[in-house]
């Protein structure tokens, strides 16, 4: 491996320990289950950047709000934050097969 692939190797795991400190201290703030929040990361993070570089860039972060409102009022569990994202995630797909 070079050294700058360990360069960015590093920069990214720094980049993910801040992100989770930073959700520690908001869910902490919010009274929302981190341990929810932990199990969706990945699954949103996807999301965010399928957005991102698809429909809208500046949409990913609030499609991420709406997905976290919808999964919401469904019960704010793992299993509703996935569904809602993989529904978006359709719409996504949707969109990148339309010529």
């Amino acid at each position: 491996m070079s050294t700058g692939e360990n360069l960015r190797r590093g920069d990214e795991t720094r980049k993910m320990a801040q992100m989770n400190a930073w959700l520690d201290e908001v869910c902490a703030e919010l009274g929302v289950d981190r341990t929810v929040v932990g199990e969706v990361t990945p699954d949103l993070l996807r999301l965010v950047s399928a957005v991102a570089h698809g429909p809208s860039r500046p949409g990913a972060p609030l499609t991420a709000f709406v997905v976290g409102l919808a999964a919401g009022a469904g019960g704010a569990s793992a299993e509703a934050v996935r569904g809602r994202a993989d529904a978006v995630a359709s719409l996504v797909a949707a969109r990148e097969e339309q010529p």
